[in-house]
């Protein structure tokens, strides 16, 4: 076969990269940055998405460079008391894995070490995809600062404003979903003793929540705080915000949650609006194919954003492995991974409106089944 053309160097584009490295698969990433890095902060990576990382052989760095709470905690927005709590040894026990927090950063910094480590030349930072042309026998790559290449197939993993979708797949451009977020790392130092101690906490109020996380072994504190609204918010990670408009958000949720907010270092703290497109339901045309938020995009309520590009990754890539040609690739890996991925996405959004109104019960991951997936050891989907 020949090579396979990956758009987007993200998390699952590097996934993707490595488990078809692993199965002597010539690939090649393409990203439009020059400079290969992830964006965002930190994750929560569940035990399904952790499973994929196993089959790769890099579970164990990542965990090395994360932080494993002791315990998941729900607690009342205002007075922060704590009303529920759950044990990852206890997650562990049930799943095989504990959940793990990581800084986005961190997981692609593993990844792109292990896809260098096997092939130097196998990424092409400073390629901005915006075309291609489709034959009988591969797809031709058009790039808006660097000349055409050539594919057996190609695979779009190029995020919530897929171009390979858009180019595919035309008339659904991105969509303001509603929410709009702040996040922000803190040093430990400047964290309160009370937020330390709780480690990872989830506040739940009306039309917002906050939660906060460790990441790098304790080193640093993530705080993420989400909520609904009708202005509407350029798209991005990194929009500079104040403390001030936080703390104006957030006013009625505990005093050591805005003694928190506060710590926030002023440099270092940003909003974003969520943008998201309707799951597709068909992922694939011809020889070209999506995956992760290009073909689902995922909503942050439920964790699985990475956790299911991850999945995608590893079963396409059993798929093209296994299958006698492109296309019966490409079928197999929609067949055994469009259910569930578009059904995630979903979710997620029914689990975002339980997340900002206290009243609803929120079911979380466990809750909807999807920490028992394997994505090396499911069946495939031969049709």
């Amino acid at each position: 076969m020949e090579r396979i053309a990956i758009i987007g160097g993200g998390i699952g584009g590097l996934t993707l990269g490595l488990a078809l490295q692993q199965r002597g698969i010539e690939m090649v990433i393409y990203e439009q940055a020059n400079v290969m890095r992830e964006v965002g902060a930190g994750i929560i990576l569940q035990p399904n998405g952790r499973k994929g990382l196993v089959s790769l052989g890099i579970d164990e760095p990542v965990a090395a460079v994360s932080s494993r709470m002791s315990k998941l905690h729900g607690c009342d927005y205002r007075s922060g008391e704590v009303q529920s709590s759950t044990s990852n040894d206890a997650i562990a026990k049930r799943y095989g894995l504990p959940s793990l927090a990581v800084h986005r950063g961190d997981l692609h910094g593993v990844l792109l070490r292990a896809v260098l480590e096997a092939a130097p030349d196998s990424i092409k930072p400073g390629y901005e995809f915006v075309g291609m042309t489709q034959k009988s026998d591969g797809v031709e790559l058009r790039f808006s600062n660097k000349p055409s290449e050539r594919a057996a197939l190609v695979v779009g993993a190029d995020g919530n404003g897929s171009t390979v979708r858009s180019t595919a797949f035309p008339g659904t451009p991105v969509r303001f979903n509603g929410q709009v977020a702040f996040r922000a790392i803190i040093p430990m130092e400047r964290v309160p003793p009370i937020v330390a101690e709780l480690e990872l906490a989830m506040y739940r109020g009306s039309k917002r929540y906050v939660l906060h996380y460790p990441l790098r072994g304790g080193e640093l504190m993530n705080l993420i705080g989400c909520g609904q609204t009708d202005i509407w918010e350029n798209e991005g990670w990194a929009i500079p915000a104040e403390k001030e408009q936080f703390l104006d958000a957030y006013s009625d949720f505990a005093p050591h949650l805005l003694e928190l907010i506060d710590a926030i270092p002023s440099d270092d703290f940003f909003k974003w609006g969520l943008y998201d497109r309707p799951p597709l339901e068909c992922w694939t045309n011809g020889r070209v194919t999506m995956m992760g938020d290009a073909a689902h995009p995922m909503t942050p309520f439920l964790g699985q954003g990475a956790a299911m590009a991850i999945e995608d990754a590893v079963v396409l890539a059993r798929a093209i492995d296994e299958a006698p040609d492109v296309e019966t690739a490409l079928i197999w890996y929609e067949e055994t991974r469009r259910e569930r991925g578009n059904n995630v996405a979903l979710w997620s959004w029914e689990e975002g409106r339980a997340l900002q109104n206290p009243s609803i019960a929120s079911k979380g991951a466990a809750g909807y089944g999807l920490l028992d997936y394997d994505p090396a050891t499911t069946p495939l989907v031969r049709t």
